[in-house]
């Protein structure tokens, strides 16, 4: 089973690539994506752009969408953060956060995983806050302002080995890997 990883986000790729090596798959970036629509559920968001990518019967394809749920902001940005990154960006999003005490959030995630006849969704979240001032300069989107539980670093202040480890897509890859590892679906992919 050759396994593509529909993306033109190189960061997410390096991420889920990193991840899913460490259980023996091995993907490949295609800029392919189903239709993507707009959505406030991002599991909705993976399983219709999912079941509009038919791909080949020896070919999985997955998808991957991701929501910073900011409390203070009622969850903005949510599902919409790919799209609030690119109008006010980080800077904006802690303009809005300027004098609030209140700085919890949370990353879902969500990852579809799309055989020839089947589709399967799998999720992750990390609970976190968000920081008064970008810290760090490695990862991307919304790394460098939040701090995941348990961290004093941001996602942007850690190697890519240490984020993996913790990351709501590390969850939601695992939890894809674990399954297809049980079902024999990666027997031929084995490295």
């Amino acid at each position: 089973m050759k396994f593509v990883f529909a993306t033109h986000n190189e960061g997410k790729f390096k991420e889920a690539s990193f991840i899913l090596s460490e259980y023996g798959i091995k993907i490949e970036q295609k800029p392919i994506k189903g239709t993507e629509i707009q959505a406030e559920d991002i599991i909705y968001v993976v399983k219709h752009a999912a079941k509009n990518i038919r791909p080949g019967k020896d070919v999985a394809v997955i998808v991957d969408d991701a929501g910073l749920y900011i409390d203070a902001l009622n969850g903005f940005p949510g599902a919409f953060s790919s799209y609030v990154q690119k109008t006010i960006g980080n800077k904006g999003i802690l303009k809005l956060m300027k004098n609030e005490k209140k700085r919890s959030a949370h990353f879902d995630a969500a990852v579809a995983l799309r055989t020839y006849d089947k589709l399967w969704v799998f999720t992750g979240r990390v609970n976190g806050t968000i920081t008064g001032q970008e810290r760090g300069f490695l990862g991307f989107g919304y790394d460098p302002i939040f701090i995941p539980e348990g961290e004093s670093r941001t996602f942007a202040q850690m190697k890519l080995e240490e984020k993996c480890k913790i990351s709501h897509r590390a969850l939601a890859l695992g939890r894809l890997a674990t399954m297809v590892r049980n079902i024999g679906l990666i027997r031929q992919t084995i490295y």
